[in-house]
């Protein structure tokens, strides 16, 4: 079956129409990111601090669970610590990135429509059939992942990373961009990570992954996923089970996935 059209466009016509998705795209980012700026309060005091109050509701959650199994240790954040800000433009820098890193999350399901709508017209007919539903799927699972990191590993590192200490003589005094950075990066690479059946998907489409190469390289896959897990947790056990748990289900599901693509394909090459 022959390709779209489009497909005959020159070189320039396709420079050309790919900046339009790219300003559209950044476009997108941007109105997010101007709202998320006007809505300061909402977005810093009930979004970003609020892992680090007794009243953010994983907080909440494992403090009733530390009652009810008589397990202190669950309760964390019971304490929350006082932030700093140790540059001049420390605070208003803040404000910046995470208006920012808002807008990119907000406008994510755009984004990857703009490029979904780039590379729609190179597809065969088939091809652009089985990525039906692709933007939702992704999208979804990126929304998941974000979710995630935010409700469950946010707290955990900030608890674990706020409240260690190496000596009592010496004071924790957080700063303001250092605890950004730890919320965001384990909230992001969450969501990144999370994408992991997305991925099997359209290698499995390629052929480049098949559910005996998973399984084959499932405990080689286990010991990756504890590397990931590691990396984009606080150095604690419990956490980093946390984050395996699902990601291992994920593989799982994945597997799953390679298998019925596999299928799929075996019954078009039979007919």
């Amino acid at each position: 079956m022959n390709k779209n059209s489009n497909s005959e466009m020159s070189f320039l016509d396709h420079l050309e129409e790919l900046r339009w998705h790219i300003i559209r795209s950044l476009l997108a980012i941007f109105v997010f990111a101007t709202i998320a700026f006007l809505a300061k309060q909402i977005v810093f005091d009930k979004i970003i601090l609020a892992p680090k109050t007794p009243e953010f509701w994983t907080n909440r959650m494992l403090c009733r669970l530390s009652e009810a199994f008589n397990m202190p240790k669950l309760c964390i954040n019971s304490k929350p610590f006082d932030l700093q800000s140790i540059y001049l433009s420390g605070q208003f820098m803040a404000h910046i990135k995470i208006s920012i890193i808002s807008g990119l999350i907000l406008a994510f399901p755009y984004v990857f429509y703009e490029f979904w709508k780039f590379i729609r017209p190179a597809l065969y007919q088939n091809e652009k059939q089985h990525a039906r539903g692709s933007i939702f799927y992704i999208s979804f699972l990126f929304a998941c992942g974000v979710l995630f990191g935010y409700f469950l590993l946010s707290p955990m590192s900030v608890h674990f990373l706020g409240s260690y200490r190496v000596s009592e003589m010496v004071e924790n005094k957080i700063n303001l961009m250092s605890y950004i950075s730890t919320v965001i990066s384990v909230t992001l690479a969450s969501g990144i990570v999370f994408e992991l059946p997305a991925v099997v998907y359209f290698l499995s489409k390629v052929g480049l992954v098949t559910p005996e190469f998973m399984r084959k390289y499932r405990r080689h896959a286990l010991i990756l996923i504890l590397v990931i897990a590691a990396i984009i947790t606080p150095p604690d056990v419990f956490s980093q089970i946390l984050v395996s748990v699902p990601l291992i289900f994920l593989y799982e599901i994945s597997i799953s996935i390679s298998k019925r693509v596999q299928r799929r394909n075996e019954e078009k090459m039979a007919g």
